[in-house]
């Protein structure tokens, strides 16, 4: 199951860099216009028209199998085995509960609310 994981891993990632060479040498709609100022986009090697209906067919069949192997493995990630599966609550390990009369230290008495003789609540001065 793992190498099918990432024999498809692999295909994802190099159809993703190709649908990204291949959008970048498309012209978009603009760039007829800059042609006729000595663009030279005319003088391509499929010519003006034909580069674009390849490129854009290419891009098409690519993005359709980078969609499929999107698909792929999302199934292949959802199917695997629950006792395969951790999350962080797994990996948290419960404290035992401290046994009674253990070596658990006791809070210390607080002073009084008022203060004592000399403190700044008493109103008298040391």
């Amino acid at each position: 199951m793992e190498q099918w994981m990432t024999l498809i891993i692999v295909a994802h990632v190099l159809i993703a860099l190709a649908i990204i060479g291949l959008v970048l040498l498309q012209h978009g709609k603009g760039a007829d216009m800059g042609s006729g100022f000595g663009g030279g986009s005319s003088s391509s090697l499929f010519g003006a028209t034909g580069s674009a209906n390849f490129l854009s067919r290419a891009t098409a069949a690519l993005a359709t199998i980078f969609f499929l192997t999107s698909l792929g493995l999302a199934y292949l990630a959802s199917e695997k085995p629950r006792s395969e599966a951790r999350t962080v609550m797994d990996a948290a390990k419960p404290q035992p509960p401290a046994a009674p009369g253990s070596d658990v230290p006791k809070p210390q008495a607080l002073p009084p609310a008022g203060g004592g003789a000399g403190s700044p609540a008493s109103g008298i001065p040391k």
